[in-house]
């Protein structure tokens, strides 16, 4: 049986009769959470159990959990992060080993809840020009840099038992714009990109999953990557990305038109798998009907991400949060 081409979300803390049907009708590859679904850990379990009984399987559940200004579970019940470019400043040479020990903690509470996989690493460069929308999301601003936290970010959910997605591929950083609102354009030359930005993700290539980034590479094509053709083939040919590939949020506003249209071009495109996002379930439907199942070499992708989840390493919680808290001289967690 294919996987339907896509991740979906839910509009509340359980799901309604509608999405159930949906659902099992569409068997959405996986399914993502935002704090609208979020209350108390019983009731995420109990939304992840509706979710992947809908589908009959072990579907993949996603998160946002980086940290800082994007993530979903919050204090009191969970731990308040500082932002991931704070982060590595505040631990200095140490930053390798503090981001691991971070993402160990956070996909412990993550597998806690039945979520198993995190929109994280971010592989995108920080620059001055980077809006700040994203700035303190990243890791650094060279790609050896950034590709070795985002290393250390991934190693540290995969050892929690959590698949980790590394976005925003090709690279995010140059865009000077908000792509939640507005479609960012780079002019910087292929060459220069290849060097630089493209270069981190390169070293990442074999992380399980991707997310595409919304913005136009005015060197390489007019369209946005997420819908571009040529785009996409330099992810998987001069990147060597051979991963699962999801889009950012196909409703986000850098995308222009109808949901089910984008979600073909996307496709069309080269990428895996759409992710929707803030929908009605009437776009909903129409979207995961459009996407269809994956295709024969998106199903062997999707099979492969799904066979790198592994079950958790032991970990001493008290143990880690006492070495992290010591690299960060006691300045680990925001407010």
């Amino acid at each position: 049986m294919r996987f339907g081409a896509t991740i979906l979300d839910a509009e509340g803390l359980r799901l309604s009769a509608d999405e159930i049907s949906l659902f099992r009708e569409t068997n959405p590859f996986g399914f993502i959470l935002f704090a609208r679904n979020i209350d108390s850990p019983d009731q995420i379990r109990a939304l992840c159990d509706d979710m992947r009984n809908a589908v009959g399987r072990e579907a993949p559940i996603l998160i946002d959990q980086e940290g800082g200004r994007v993530q979903r579970l919050r204090a009191p019940l969970w731990r308040e992060w500082l932002p991931p470019l704070d982060h590595v400043a505040g631990a200095g040479d140490e930053a390798e080993r503090a981001m691991f020990l971070r993402y160990r903690l956070i996909a412990a509470e993550l597998r806690d809840l039945g979520i198993d996989t995190d929109c994280a690493p971010m592989a995108d460069l920080a620059g001055e020009a980077t809006h700040p929308f994203l700035k303190n999301r990243c890791y650094g601003s060279d790609p050896e840099t950034v590709a070795r936290l985002a290393r250390a970010v991934a190693d540290g959910l995969m050892a929690g038992g959590v698949l980790p997605v590394l976005k925003h591929i090709p690279g995010h950083g140059r865009a000077t714009q908000d792509s939640h609102f507005d479609l960012p354009h780079v002019a910087a030359d292929a060459e220069e990109l290849d060097d630089t930005d493209f270069a981190a993700f390169r070293m990442l290539n074999d992380v399980p999953m991707g997310m595409t980034a919304h913005l136009v590479y005015d060197a390489i094509d007019d369209r946005p990557a997420t819908l571009s053709p040529p785009v996409m083939a330099m992810i998987r040919e001069q990147i060597g990305f051979d991963g699962l590939i999801m889009t950012d949020d196909i409703s986000m506003k850098a995308l222009q038109g109808d949901l089910a249209e984008l979600s073909r071009a996307s496709l069309t495109a080269g990428c895996d798998v759409v992710l929707l996002c803030n929908a009605t379930l009437a776009e909903r439907r129409a979207v995961a009907e459009a996407a269809g199942e994956m295709g024969e070499t998106a199903q062997a992708r999707a099979e492969a991400a799904l066979a790198a989840r592994q079950n958790p390493e032991p970990l001493d919680i008290q143990a880690a949060e006492e070495e992290l808290s010591c690299l960060m001289g006691g300045m680990v967690y925001g407010g």
